[in-house]
């Protein structure tokens, strides 16, 4: 029996997501224009308003959850924001650490609905599904991680098809969220460290500085994750 082709459904979902995320940019610009709001000053006002740091919170996680659906939306971007807008690093990072854990839920799931006919699918639409052939017979949450870290196949898309390839939820929820947290950190950090931009502008080498470190190291884990299922597999295979 031929599986089913998902094409319309992965192009309807992404074309919602867009739309959604688009409007919610629009009321904040919105917003911003009435209240005469400027981004510099949205902590300070988050603090004063009661309940106002939540509801950006409540804001990013929702927009972190739908973005998922778009499934090549870069996270680092959302990542960033947040640490730009919210009052301290504490809470930006947990408020960003909520979005990624249950941003995961969501294509993962759709994946696993979906099954072997939305492999397939996604194979046809993104070249960057390919990849997967390089951590073939690896363990799973070990190739969950170094995905995830790597960052070499957008995240939600990644996500959608370790469910749809039947990954167990366990080893994909533990690799996912190791893998991710590095990034989070990080980018976590570029957002607040960039306040600071415009009275020392020298700051701004810093969270270049260790995102450069980052790939680095992730490419470097990665590389080796691939040397070691290769081997594995050129032993199996005497």
């Amino acid at each position: 029996m031929a599986e089913k082709n998902y094409g319309k459904l992965v192009k309807a979902l992404q074309i919602a997501a867009v739309i959604f995320m688009i409007a919610m940019v629009i009321l904040c610009i919105v917003l911003t224009q009435k209240y005469n709001i400027k981004v510099s000053n949205i902590p300070e006002i988050s603090k004063s308003l009661t309940g106002g740091t939540l509801a950006l919170a409540i804001g990013i996680i929702v927009f972190s959850v739908v973005k998922s659906f778009a499934l090549v939306f870069p996270p680092a971007v959302i990542f960033s924001v947040c640490g730009y807008i919210m009052p301290n690093f504490g809470v930006a990072l947990l408020v960003n650490l909520i979005s990624v854990f249950l941003s995961l839920f969501v294509p993962y799931f759709l994946g696993r609905f979906t099954g072997a006919g939305m492999v397939e699918t996604l194979k046809g639409k993104f070249k960057a599904i390919k990849k997967i052939d390089d951590f073939a017979g690896a363990n799973e949450t070990e190739m969950t991680f170094a995905i995830k870290l790597s960052g070499i196949m957008p995240g939600d898309l990644s996500s959608l098809l370790f469910g749809a390839m039947g990954i167990s939820f366990k080893n994909y929820t533990i690799g996912a969220n190791l893998g991710n947290l590095p990034l989070v950190i990080v980018y976590t950090f570029f957002g607040i460290t960039l306040r600071n931009v415009g009275e020392q502008p020298w700051v701004a080498a810093i969270p270049v500085a260790v995102i450069i470190v980052f790939m680095l190291i992730a490419s470097l884990i990665t590389k080796k994750l691939i040397e070691k299922t290769k081997t594995k597999q050129s032993e199996n295979n005497e």
